[in-house]
């Protein structure tokens, strides 16, 4: 069988999905482009891959299958939507795109194009992500009725000026940007309950001071930061569930936290990232523990996993490239990200207007 040959558009992230394309012995990346030269000769040599381009539309004429979106946010429907019409699978990075109604032509060109069109949801893709899933399929937990989740910083503005802080290409701040993760991976667990109506603050307090700055992305000192650094809000589902969550790149709190909290009818679960030293991944140690009640007594479990330091990244595309292989669809099919989109509008909007909304 000849194998799928990829291309990847955005050199930054994008090197998560070189490496997924290339653990996978039935794939290989063929292609790479970047409209930044000096990085793009960098990276194509690191990873030996033979075919550059500073133009993506040029790309599209090689011999690909599939291609790894991984561009500002703003650039995800225009780009994924060309893809599609050229005969090519996608996967693209997260947010699906900017709102729910440029996911909807996104999703709507897939359909048309009868092509793969795949969200990187890599958080579903983590060790202990895919044994609570596990725990929650075999009805460990009962009925989910109840969920915290988050992910804020201490100090964690990235780019300050750049594309992150602007909502013209970005969207938003920390609730598109890192709340969309966790988002997902909680209402996945949950099986996807639908929405009915949610409650949501917005704020920005360290931004517009360019306080708080973290070490992603390159700083624009004369750039624009016209969106939010901390984002909270409350979702409540049809059959009753409740989501409380929070996302921050800057708020005063002793180190960065990234987690999802499940309280069922018969046990309850908590997955975390927690950071020794605030913003260093390599600091960064992933739990997972399960709370059940054995003959009248509390039982914790912790459950011990081998780190994965990808986070789920290379496991997603080696899953695309699966789905691909076996013509299936994937475990984060982009209906999900226009799901997501949906709730992240209604975040915005409840934000905005000061009062709850509703869902149609």
């Amino acid at each position: 069988m000849a194998k799928i040959k990829a291309g990847i558009i955005g050199a930054g992230i994008g090197t998560y999905h070189i490496e997924g394309y290339q653990a996978h012995e039935d794939a290989e990346v063929v292609a790479l482009c970047d409209v930044n030269e000096e990085v793009l000769t960098e990276i194509a040599s690191e990873y030996e891959v033979k075919h550059v381009f500073t133009d993506y539309e040029k790309m599209l004429e090689a011999d690909i299958d599939c291609v790894s979106v991984c561009v500002p946010n703003k650039l995800h429907a225009p780009i994924t939507i060309d893809c599609l019409e050229a005969g090519k699978h996608v996967l693209c990075e997260k947010p699906l795109a900017r709102t729910a109604a440029e996911g909807r032509k996104m999703v709507d060109a897939a359909e048309e194009a009868n092509k793969t069109l795949m969200i990187q949801f890599n958080n579903r893709f983590r060790p202990e992500a895919q044994v609570l899933k596990g725990h929650v399929d075999d009805g460990t937990f009962g009925d989910i009725y109840f969920a915290r989740c988050g992910w804020i910083r201490r100090n964690g503005i990235p780019g300050w000026g750049s594309w992150f802080t602007r909502k013209d290409i970005a969207g938003g701040g920390p609730l598109i940007d890192l709340a969309v993760h966790m988002l997902d991976l909680t209402l996945w667990l949950m099986g996807k309950p639908k929405p009915v109506t949610c409650m949501a603050s917005t704020y920005s307090v360290f931004g517009p001071q360019m306080e708080a700055l973290g070490p992603w992305g390159t700083p624009q000192r004369d750039g624009t930061f016209d969106v939010e650094d901390m984002a909270v809000g409350m979702l409540k589902f049809e059959d009753g569930q409740t989501i409380l969550l929070e996302a921050s790149w800057a708020s005063r709190i002793k180190r960065e936290w990234v987690y999802s909290t499940l309280m069922g009818t018969e046990a309850g679960a908590s997955l975390e990232r927690v950071f020794a030293i605030d913003g260093i991944d390599d600091s960064a140690i992933d739990t997972l523990e399960l709370y059940t009640q054995e003959q009248g007594e509390a039982v914790d479990r912790h459950v011990k996993l081998e780190p994965d330091e990808a986070m789920g990244r290379h496991a997603a595309v080696e899953h695309f490239v699966d789905c691909l292989i076996e013509e299936v669809q994937p475990v984060s099919p982009a209906t999900d990200g226009l799901y997501i989109m949906k709730i992240l509008d209604a975040m915005y909007e409840s934000a905005n207007s000061g009062e709850a909304v509703n869902f149609e």
